[in-house]
C-alpha cells in the first residue's frame, strides 16, 4: 500500500511525461479574425496536422468547429475571413508551388493540393470550393471575390455556384495587393515589374485599367479613403543592386503618396527624413498594408525615425505627423477599430522579451498597455463584448483568449489536451559578452531538478530568419513555439539551455537588427555564437567539453558556421536546413543575383559562409532537410554533406520527401525534434 502511495505521490508531482510528442500536443491558433458587426469569431486551429475552422461568439463563448478536415494531410489552411455579413467564412486550404509549378505534397496525397478558395456559413453548412487560388478579398456589398492565380487578378461569384470564375483583366507583371473600393466599383492592385511597380486601378463600370502617376520606382501599399476618392500609397527609390541579408541602416528616403482618383493627379504628402527610418522596412509591422486610413483624414504609417519601429499619424489637410507608440520597442501588429479612432497593436515596449496588446486614442493621444503581466499577447480582434486575442506563456503553448473589463480568459479550454506536461521551466533573461564586445539578449532554461555543484551538458538554439525573436516563453510563431518545447525538452532530461537572440533578429530596434557586417556582408553574428559558447564553457555548472549547437535556416547556417570555426568549443550539432554558401542561396531571394557577375559580392558573401571554414569541421552533425524546400536549396545540405566526407566528418541525415521549409506534416516535426534530440543528447551526455 505504501508503494502505491508512493507512485501516486510521484506521478502527481511530476505531471505529464515530457515527450516532444506531449509538448506539441497542443492545437496551434492561427487566423484570428472578428466579423465585421463584432457579433462572432473565428480561428484555424492546427491540431496535429489537421487544420480545420472554428468560430465563437462575441464574448469567446459556444465555440464550434465548422469544417471537418482529419489527419496529418499536410494541407495548409489561412486567409480566413469573414463576409461582411458576418454569415459566412472565406479561406484557403491546400499548399503553393515550388518554382516548376509543384504544389507542396508531403503527405503523398494522390489528389491536387493546390491552394482552393472555399467558402461555409458559420454554422458549418453551405461548405463550397469557389476556385483554385489564393488571398482573396469579398467585395463591400458580399457577393463577389477578387483572388489571384498565376499572377494575375481573377474574380467569381460568392452566392451563384453556377458562375464560372474567370480572369478579371490581363496586365504585364506579377498582380497583387488588390483593395476593393469601399463604394465597390474600383480596385487597386500594384503590378510588379522587376526593378519597378506601379499602382493600377481597375474599374468594373468601363472595364479598364489606368495607371495613374506611374514612375520608375517601386509604388506599394495602397489604401482607400472611406469616400472612395482617394489612395495612398509608399513610393520607395529602387537599388538596382540590393543585397539580401546586410545591413540596410540608411538609404534613399521612401515617401507617402496621395492619389486623386478621378483627376489621376498625385503629389506627395510625406517623405522621410535622411539618416534612419529612411530604408522602408517589409519585416514590420506584419500586416496586409502598411499604411491605414483613419478618421478625420489621418494616415496612419510605419517609420524608425528614432530608431524603434513605431507607429505616426499623417493629418494630410496639415501634412503634420504624431508618434502614437511611444517607448523603447517595437510595434508587431496593428488593427484599427471600426470607428477608426483608435489603434490596437501588439508590441514589446517596456518589457522586450516579450508582446503585449496595446491602445491608442488617435483623438487624445492616450497609450495604455492593456494586457500587461507576464503572459505573452498577439493578433486582437475586435467585437462588439471586448477583444479576441491569442496568448501564450512561459509553461503554456499559444491558445485563443478573450479580454474584457481588465481581465483574459481561455476561449474553449475543454480542447486543450489533458496530456500536456504540467512541470515545465520557466527561463530566464540574460545577456552574453560576444567576442566584439556587444552584449547580446539571451535566455536561459537550467535543468528540472538542478543542483548546484553538478556538471551538466549544455545546447546553444539558433533561431532562423534572421527577422526573429525567441521570448520569455511559447513564440507566437508555430515553428518557434516547437523549438520553445524543444527547449523544454532537453531542460527536462538534465540540459541546460541557452536561446540566442544574435544580432540581426528583431524586437531590439534598428541598429541591433541592422547590425554591422552581419550575414552575407560578413557574419558578424557568429561572434555572438562564439560569445555564447564561452560563457556555458565558463559556467561552473556545465561541462565544457559537453557544449552542442542545433539551430533551423538561418540557425542551421550558425550552427555550420559555430562547428567550422569553432569545433574545440562545440562538440556537436544539428542542422535543420541551413544554409552553407551564401551564393547558393541568394539567388532564392534575388533572381537578380549571379556570383560570376558581382565578383566582390560574390567574394565577401563566400567568406561569409560556413563553407568558407569547412577544413575546421571535426565535430559531428546531424543535416536534416525536406527536398522540396523553396527557402534554403537542397542542395545546401547535399554540398555540405560532399565537402564533410571529403574530410571523414562523421554526419548522419535525416531526409523528408517533398517537405517544404516551414514543415506541413505534424508527423515531421515530430520525427526532426525526437532526432535532434536523440543525436545530441548521445555525443554530449557520454562526455
Amino acid at each position: 500500500m505504501r508503494k502505491i502511495f508512493l507512485l501516486l505521490l510521484i506521478a502527481a508531482t511530476t505531471g505529464n511525461a515530457q515527450t516532444i510528442e506531449n509538448l506539441l500536443s497542443p492545437a496551434f491558433p492561427t487566423n484570428l479574425t472578428a466579423s465585421a458587426d463584432g457579433k462572432s469569431i473565428a480561428w484555424v486551429f492546427n491540431n496535429k496536422g489537421s487544420r480545420n475552422v472554428f468560430v465563437a461568439d462575441a464574448s469567446g463563448n459556444n465555440t464550434k468547429q465548422i469544417t471537418n478536415y482529419t489527419g496529418d494531410d499536410g494541407m495548409d489552411m489561412n486567409s480566413l475571413s469573414f463576409t461582411p455579413d458576418g454569415n459566412k467564412l472565406i479561406f484557403v486550404r491546400g499548399n503553393a508551388a515550388n518554382g516548376k509549378g509543384e504544389p507542396a505534397n508531403p503527405a503523398q496525397l494522390q489528389q491536387s493540393t493546390e491552394r482552393m478558395i472555399c467558402v461555409i456559413s458559420k454554422d458549418g453548412k453551405g461548405f463550397r470550393k469557389i476556385a483554385p487560388g489564393f488571398y482573396p478579398k469579398i467585395s463591400p456589398d458580399g457577393k463577389t471575390i477578387v483572388y489571384l492565380s498565376g499572377g494575375q487578378v481573377w474574380t467569381a461569384s460568392l452566392p451563384d455556384s453556377n458562375n464560372k470564375p474567370q480572369k478579371l483583366f490581363q496586365a504585364r507583371g506579377s498582380q497583387g495587393s488588390i483593395r476593393w473600393s469601399p463604394d465597390g466599383t474600383k480596385l487597386v492592385f500594384v503590378s510588379n515589374r522587376g526593378d519597378h511597380s506601379f499602382i493600377g486601378i481597375y474599374n468594373f463600370m468601363s472595364k479598364q485599367i489606368t495607371y495613374p502617376n506611374p514612375s520608375a520606382d517601386l509604388d506599394s501599399d495602397p489604401v482607400w479613403s472611406a469616400d472612395s476618392k482617394f489612395i495612398a500609397y509608399v513610393r520607395k527609390p529602387n537599388v538596382r543592386v540590393d543585397v539580401p541579408f546586410t545591413p540596410k541602416r540608411e538609404g534613399y528616403p521612401w515617401s507617402i503618396r496621395l492619389l486623386n482618383v478621378s483627376t489621376g493627379e498625385a503629389k506627395e504628402l510625406w517623405k522621410a527624413d535622411a539618416g534612419k527610418g529612411s530604408v522602408f522596412v517589409d519585416d514590420l509591422p506584419v500586416a496586409d498594408n502598411k499604411l491605414l486610413w483613419a478618421a478625420d483624414n489621418q494616415l496612419i504609417f510605419p517609420w524608425e525615425k528614432d530608431g524603434w519601429m513605431h507607429l505616426y499619424a499623417l493629418d494630410i489637410e496639415k501634412q503634420t505627423t504624431k508618434l502614437l507608440t511611444p517607448g523603447d520597442g517595437e510595434v508587431e501588429n496593428v488593427i484599427l477599430s471600426p470607428n477608426k479612432q483608435v489603434l490596437f497593436y501588439t508590441s514589446n515596449i517596456n518589457d522586450i522579451d516579450r508582446r503585449h496588446i496595446w491602445r491608442s486614442n488617435l483623438s487624445d493621444g492616450s497609450v495604455v498597455c492593456i494586457t500587461p503581466g507576464e503572459q505573452i499577447e498577439w493578433s486582437p480582434a475586435l467585437t462588439a463584448n471586448g477583444i479576441a486575442m491569442l496568448r501564450s506563456s512561459a509553461v503554456r503553448p499559444a491558445w485563443p483568449a478573450f479580454y474584457n473589463n481588465e481581465t483574459v480568459a481561455d476561449i474553449a479550454k475543454e480542447l486543450f489536451p489533458k496530456e500536456f506536461p504540467t512541470q515545465l521551466i520557466t527561463p530566464q533573461a540574460i545577456k552574453i559578452r560576444a567576442t566584439d564586445g556587444m552584449e547580446v539578449p539571451a535566455q536561459l532554461f537550467l535543468p528540472a531538478n538542478y543542483k548546484p555543484g553538478e556538471l551538466y551538458p549544455a545546447v546553444i538554439f539558433l533561431h532562423g530568419g534572421s527577422r526573429r525573436q525567441m521570448l520569455l516563453g511559447f513564440n507566437y510563431g508555430a515553428y518557434y513555439s516547437n523549438a520553445y518545447a524543444e527547449h523544454q525538452l532537453f531542460a527536462s532530461k538534465g540540459f541546460i539551455v541557452l536561446s540566442l537572440n544574435y544580432r540581426s533578429g528583431i524586437g531590439y530596434g534598428l541598429d541591433f537588427r541592422e547590425a554591422l557586417n552581419y550575414g552575407v556582408s560578413g557574419a558578424s553574428e557568429v561572434k555572438d555564437l562564439i560569445g555564447a559558447g564561452e560563457y556555458l564553457k565558463e559556467r561552473k555548472d556545465v561541462n565544457q567539453d559537453a557544449i552542442g549547437l542545433w539551430g533551423g535556416s538561418y540557425g542551421g547556417y550558425l550552427t555550420a558556421h559555430g562547428l567550422a570555426k569553432r569545433s574545440d568549443l562545440f562538440a556537436a550539432g544539428v542542422d535543420i536546413h541551413g544554409v552553407h554558401n551564401w551564393n547558393d542561396e541568394l539567388p532564392t531571394f534575388a533572381p537578380w543575383y549571379d556570383s560570376t557577375k558581382h565578383a566582390e559580392i560574390g567574394r565577401i558573401s563566400f567568406e561569409s559562409s560556413p563553407m568558407h571554414f569547412v577544413k575546421g569541421w571535426k565535430s559531428p552533425v546531424l543535416f536534416i532537410h525536406g527536398d522540396d524546400d523553396r527557402n534554403v536549396p537542397f542542395s545546401e545540405t547535399v554540398h555540405m554533406m560532399e565537402k564533410l566526407r571529403q574530410q571523414n566528418v562523421y554526419f548522419e541525415q535525416l531526409v523528408l520527401p517533398d517537405e517544404v521549409h516551414f514543415m506541413l506534416l505534424h508527423r515531421n516535426w515530430i520525427r526532426t525534434y525526437e532526432a535532434t534530440f536523440e543525436f545530441l543528447e548521445k555525443r554530449l551526455k557520454k562526455k
